[in-house]
């Protein structure tokens, strides 16, 4: 049986919900940048869009909070679990989107 944590999550819970919303992130940034920044040869050259996904990064924890997510516990590992995840799920969308030349 799994134990639960503080705040009510079991340690599962905690990692199913952490990983679900990094991988929503980064397909959510991705689809962004292709929308605010093209899917031009241009637009793959626009560091711009590298924010986009930063702001995504950033928010993700405060909506962790919400969530039930006890984020004081995070370390090291946990904050580059999260920044890698999203960032990864970002440059393939968005890697996607730019190869195929979708157009919004």
């Amino acid at each position: 049986m799994a134990t639960q944590t503080a705040t009510g999550l079991s340690d599962h819970m905690r990692g199913v919900t952490v990983t679900t919303l990094a991988c929503l992130a980064g397909v959510t940034a991705g689809v962004l940048s292709g929308y605010l920044f093209g899917t031009t040869a241009a637009a793959a050259q626009n560091v711009q869009s590298v924010f986009v996904v930063a702001a995504f990064v950033l928010a993700q924890f405060p909506l962790l909070r919400l969530l039930g997510v006890d984020v004081e516990d995070f370390g090291p590992k946990d904050y580059i679990y999260v920044v890698f995840m999203t960032f990864t799920l970002w440059f393939i969308t968005f890697a996607i989107l730019l190869s195929a030349g979708v157009a919004f």
